[in-house]
């Protein structure tokens, strides 16, 4: 299955969406099989001792998966999560970027289901795995597009 935005048009689209946190969001790679999207760290995402905190490591996990859905299906700001299990394998390295490399396992008609590992930028260890489920709205319904 083809794209349906490319990198630039999912990044406008993300802004248009969510432009309260959009800022903390990079994405750094996108192809049909998946996306690189990077956490771009501030001491807000920290918690004491200094390392990233989970709400910001669900955060990332949580817009890899909506990112690759919209990059696959359009525009459909409706999707929403339905499922989330994530894994907390070591402690990320303090102050720095997190990289999320997330895949579909499936997309289909009305469920999506994702897979994403992080990693602190600089390391090949995971710190965090993933698996995140989608609902999106069907196709051609009012609820299946924004703006």
């Amino acid at each position: 299955m083809s794209l349906a935005l490319n990198k630039k048009e999912l990044a406008e689209y993300l802004v248009q969406v969510f432009p309260q946190v959009h800022q903390d969001f990079v994405i750094e790679e996108l192809t049909e099989s998946g996306i690189t999207m990077r956490l771009v760290v501030t001491e807000r995402h920290l918690r004491p001792g200094g390392t990233v905190s989970g709400p910001s490591m669900f955060g990332l996990a949580d817009v890899s998966v909506y990112a690759m859905v919209l990059a696959r299906k359009g525009r459909q700001s409706l999707a929403v999560t339905t499922n989330s299990s994530m894994d907390f394998l070591r402690k990320p390295i303090g102050g720095v970027d997190l990289i999320a490399k997330c895949r579909l396992l499936k997309l289909g008609r009305s469920l999506a289901v994702g897979d994403v590992l992080m990693f602190s930028e600089g390391s090949d260890d995971v710190v965090a795995r993933a698996s995140l489920t989608y609902s999106t709205p069907p196709a051609g319904s009012a609820a299946a597009s924004f703006g």
